[in-house]
């Protein structure tokens, strides 16, 4: 099997570019990358120093519920090209990332959350996505939570 690595939907990050309000019903934040830890979620590269990006509350589920965790993403400022693989994101610069599975019902599978070496995760997410009762799996920061990408059946 074969993983597809997504960013946020291009809809998300264009209604964001247009000032549109995150989670939270706030505008994003703006601003000026130093070059360093600045994952863009649509691109999945790096923001780069000197660059203008966008902080926001992104909630990468559907529909509230218990398990629909919102927190922090970074965003260009300006539109950029949703990632396309193939491959493990660029921005994945990190030594390991917390690598989780969900169910069809957007809910964390139990068992499957692990800290994964980043050389792994693509097969670690092969192993999870093998389950029947695995619909995606999430990649999130291993310090600090954060969601980075989605990963589901190519």
């Amino acid at each position: 099997m074969t993983v597809q690595f997504l960013p946020i939907p291009t809809e998300t990050a264009t209604a964001y570019w247009n000032g549109g309000p995150d989670a939270y019903g706030m505008t994003p934040e703006r601003a000026i990358s130093d070059g360093d830890g600045v994952p863009c979620r649509h691109c999945l590269r790096g923001v780069r120093a000197g660059e203008v990006y966008l902080i926001l509350a992104h909630r990468p589920f559907p529909d509230l519920q218990p398990y629909a965790e919102t927190g922090p993403i970074f965003l260009h400022a300006a539109p950029c090209p949703a990632y396309a693989g193939p491959g493990l994101p660029p921005m994945l610069e990190s030594r390991d990332y917390i690598v989780r599975g969900y169910d069809d019902r957007n809910r964390i599978v139990y068992g499957t959350g692990a800290v994964t070496p980043t050389g792994e995760i693509a097969g670690y997410a092969e192993t999870l996505l093998g389950r029947e009762d695995i619909a995606y799996v999430h990649i999130r920061s291993a310090r600090n939570n954060c969601y980075q990408c989605k990963i589901v059946r190519a």
